[in-house]
């Protein structure tokens, strides 16, 4: 029989390198809130691009999340991840600035990417690849048009959802937790979302399958 005692204790848990560098922070390391500005600024301002339709207001929007982030830093516990938390503060803050200037917010830009690559890492609107032929680039077009009327069309829970999800990469959890409601929500908010758009799209891609491009 096995001795209990001789088993392998599982290796301890990594620590999260953003829950450090805010702790560092709280501690007086200024420089350490400096690395998560310059790890998540660009992702932020993405964000705020996907809110509001003047992009002048981006770049102070973001600053206002990452001030209100620095301020509230020590609430914060690190049982969600950093991201989660600061996008909750971006979303608020641009809601709340769109709400002062009495603008509608547009939460989605279909051309937007769906990661953590920059525009100039694109390839360029021109330029063809060796499949793609003019009356390809415009069908994709079309439909990416639909797509973004589609989200536009959203309620805006089924869309800060999907964007969540299909953009902004996050887990169902990690949503959840973002949007302050059980994962059960999240789940059946993303699956109306995407069937709307389905519905919008469908029609599109069928009468594009009989063509030969």
């Amino acid at each position: 029989m096995t001795d209990p005692s001789s088993a392998v204790p599982p290796e301890p848990r990594a620590p999260d390198p953003d829950f450090l560098l805010v702790q560092r922070t709280v501690a007086g390391d200024q420089r350490a809130f400096e690395l998560l500005v310059i790890k998540y600024q660009r992702r932020i301002e993405r964000l705020i691009g996907r809110m509001v339709r003047d992009t002048d207001l981006i770049p102070d929007i973001a600053q206002e999340t990452f001030i209100r982030a620095y301020r509230a830093l020590h609430q914060f516990r690190g049982e969600a991840q950093f991201y989660t938390w600061l996008y909750r503060i971006a979303v608020n803050t641009a809601k709340k600035t769109l709400l002062d200037l009495k603008r509608n917010p547009v939460v989605y830009h279909a051309g937007a990417p769906g990661g953590d690559e920059d525009d100039e890492t694109s390839r360029p609107h021109h330029e063809l690849t060796t499949d793609e032929t003019p009356e390809t680039v415009l069908a994709a077009q079309e439909i990416a048009v639909a797509v973004n009327a589609a989200m536009e069309a959203l309620p805006a829970d089924l869309r800060e959802a999907v964007t969540l999800r299909e953009i902004e990469g996050l887990s169902y959890e990690e949503i959840a937790q973002a949007m302050d409601c059980p994962i059960g929500t999240v789940r059946s908010r993303i699956f109306r979302a995407r069937e709307a758009i389905s519905a919008r799209v469908r029609p599109m891609l069928e009468n594009q399958s009989g063509k030969r491009w």
